[in-house]
Parts: structure tokens; sequence; C-alpha cells
């Protein structure tokens, strides 16, 4: 009990690439790097859907909360892991950790929700475009937000509860980036078998049910495309997509990879740097994503800087 109260007081060490310390340095301004990039994207991407009007619609109310919980997502884990490679101090306190795997699997939950929610907008954009409007609605709209949200707030409640019951024995190495799920059940030190399972057991849940209904979501728009006419409605239809299945492939490729895998079993380095992917990586690529082959957001960016050139 002594030993694991002396954790609580002393919180946990983050190693991180500790035992590498040649590429801290390497790894702070690639990181520092992204999360500029990240900020900057997803800030746009906000702003362009709440100040211009002709982006006040569904598809437009669902990216800016997706950068919304992006911009939380990354806030919430990378300024502590940009300290942590700057100095020799590796710490981060025992609230600061709860906190941080509280949030980290709150936004990561609600992020799996958010992006079926984006597809059933898109396949009643492309199956069902003379009955979207009237679907479509605001207050429907609010309301899958809200589910989507509230969904992943409940997942965290209870991967994290269970995780911060793990017997640590006064171990303080956690050998991550940040404070997760897997990277705590190895640093465990009695049977963690439970934690295993209700680990693999919500994550299974949050990616097969969600990438069975975006499939089935996705098979529907292939068809409802095949049957338009002209090849510009197929291109439109295509390209507006094609963004989101990008971005549920890098989401959910990288979050299968660091959580389903066994947590006491899998490579030590590949674990760290996988959740440096989804945490980092994705976060800073769905903005580019979006908005690279997005006219609409090009369209809106152009405006909102030629009013303020005509104001200066």
């Amino acid at each position: 009990m002594e030993r694991a109260n002396a954790t609580s007081l002393e919180g946990f060490i983050l190693m991180g690439v500790s035992d590498h310390p040649q590429l801290e340095r390497v790894f702070f301004v690639v990181i520092l790097f992204s999360y500029s990039l990240t900020l900057v994207g997803n800030g746009t991407i906000i702003l362009l859907s709440s100040l211009d009007a002709r982006l006040h619609t569904p598809m437009y109310f669902f990216l800016s909360n997706l950068s919304s919980l992006d911009l939380a997502f990354t806030t919430s884990s990378v300024p502590q892991m940009l300290v942590n490679l700057w100095g020799s101090d590796k710490t981060i306190s025992y609230g600061g950790c709860v906190t941080q795997l509280y949030v980290f699997l709150w936004l990561g939950a609600t992020e799996c929700i958010l992006l079926v929610v984006m597809a059933f907008d898109r396949s009643f954009t492309v199956c069902r475009p003379l009955h979207y409007t009237a679907v479509m609605n605001p207050r429907l709209c609010w309301l899958l937000a809200a589910i989507a949200w509230l969904g992943g707030l409940g997942n965290s409640g209870v991967q994290s509860t269970f995780t911060v019951q793990l017997p640590l024995c006064g171990n303080r190495r956690l050998d991550s980036f940040l404070c997760e799920v897997p990277a705590m059940i190895k640093m465990a030190c009695g049977d963690t078998s439970l934690n295993e399972a209700v680990l693999s057991g919500v994550c299974t849940f949050f990616t097969a049910v969600p990438l069975s209904i975006i499939l089935v979501s996705y098979c529907c728009i292939a068809r409802a495309v095949l049957e338009i006419r002209s090849a510009e409605g197929r291109r439109k239809a295509f390209n507006m997509c094609l963004s989101h299945l990008l971005v549920v492939l890098l989401f959910y490729g990288s979050a299968i990879y660091g959580y389903l895998l066994p947590a006491k079993t899998s490579s030590q380095d590949q674990g760290k740097f996988i959740s440096l992917f989804y945490s980092v990586v994705t976060p800073m690529a769905n903005p580019l994503i979006y908005t690279l082959r997005n006219k609409e957001v090009k369209g809106a960016l152009r405006r909102l800087l030629g009013k303020g050139r005509e104001v200066s």
C-alpha cells in the first residue's frame, strides 16, 4: 500500500525515446511542427465553418466537430510530450496522467462514433439528395453530435476506471509518450487478464460496429454513384466521399493496431510509435485531407482572406 501511495504522490515517468537520447530533439521538432499544423489546420476549418454562410450545412457542422475534437485530442497529450522531450524531467503527476487517460479515451471513442455519423451524412447526400435537407435538419445534427460525444464519454468511464485500479506495486516507468491503457497494462505487476478482456471487448465494439456501418454506407454510396449518368456528377460524389474514407482508414487502422494487439505481447516500440501516430499525425492529416481536395473550403478561405485585405 505504501508503494502504491508513493506512485500516487510522485507520479509517473514517461520514457518516450529516452533510451535513444540523440533522437529526443528530432522528435521534439517533428512533433512541434505537426502540432502547429494541427492547430492551424483545424482552427481554420472551425473558423471557416462558423463565418462562411455557404458552409452552414450538416457536412461542415460535423467536420467542425471533428476539428474541435482533434484540437482537444492533441492538446490533451502533445504539450506534455514536448516538455518531456525537451528537458531532462520526464515525469507527469499522477493526477495529470489520470486526467490525460480519461480525456484521451473520451475523445478517441468520440471520433470513432463521429466518423460513423459523417458516413451517415454522406450516404444521405448521395443516395437521397431530394430528402437530404428534410432529414438532416439542425435538430438531428445536434442530436447525432451529442450521441457521439456522450458515447465516447461512456467508453472512457469504463476503460479508464478499470485501468486506474491496476496494481502498480510502486512502478513509475511508463514506456510510452503518453498515459494510455496498453502502456499502463504492461506496467502493471498483477493479473491483468480482466483489464485486457475489457480493453479487447470495448475496442472491438468501438471498431467493428462503426466500421461495419461505414462499410455498409459506402456500399450504398457506391451503388448510387454508379447510377449517376453524368461523369461530372460521379466525380463530384467520389471526391466528396474520398476525403472521409481516407480519414477513416488512417484513424481506424492505427487504433486497431495500437489497441487490439495483445497488450502484454506486442512490441513496446511498435506500441509507443503507433500511439504517437494516432495522437499526432492523424489529427494533423485530417484538415489537410479535407481542404486540399475540397473546392468549397478553399473558396471560403479565399473569400475570408479577400475580406481581410479589403478591411486592411
